[in-house]
């Protein structure tokens, strides 16, 4: 059964939602995998400390977290992840990494990658590792009503700025890599 007061939160609001039960799934990636939805489509749940508070971070599971350009976004010199024994406390239901994306319900800000707003459904943890709840997405944008967020993220497998890529020194000409101020 899903932590009780998600489901209590979802029935009062009158939400259609599903819970499926499914093989253990630690991370959100092997959530999609469990239950066939691509990892665009299932959200990865992140405690972060901002500023010396707790903080709910929402992104699509193949997605990871650029904490640089984070910090950028949310206009803050300090970001960083929490620590679960500072958190596990805010989530009596819940066990530890499968914290449902409703951090309101625990006195948490929640901040949402863009990309997962232009999804018509999304699934997440519901509280354990072996079940989790179907939704359709501008329900849970109702319910949850988040700060959307377009940067601080980065996609694995995304190309690299031009600015970042290594380009070998290789001119072919041993005299010319050599010697500049002794090296």
């Amino acid at each position: 059964m899903p932590a009780k007061q998600l489901k209590t939160f979802l029935d009062e609001a009158g939400v259609e939602y599903m819970c499926l039960s499914h093989p253990p799934a630690f991370t959100a990636q092997e959530l999609a995998h469990h239950v066939r939805i691509a990892g665009d489509r299932v959200v990865k749940t992140v405690i972060i400390e901002l500023d010396g508070k707790m903080a709910m971070l929402v992104m699509p599971a193949t997605w990871r977290i650029r904490w640089d350009r984070l910090s950028k976004i949310l206009d803050t010199d300090f970001v960083d992840l929490a620590d679960e024994q500072a958190f596990q406390d805010r989530f009596p239901d819940c066990e530890v990494g499968a914290m449902p994306p409703f951090g309101h319900l625990f006195g948490m800000t929640v901040y949402c990658a863009e990309s997962l707003t232009e999804q018509p459904e999304l699934a997440f943890a519901a509280g354990s590792h072996t079940e989790s709840i179907h939704m359709k997405t501008r329900d849970f944008l109702s319910l949850v009503q988040p700060m959307v967020i377009n940067q601080g993220f980065t996609r694995p497998g995304a190309r690299k700025p031009a600015w970042l890529v290594r380009r070998p020194c290789n001119t072919g000409n041993r005299e010319e890599t050599s010697t500049h101020a002794g090296y």
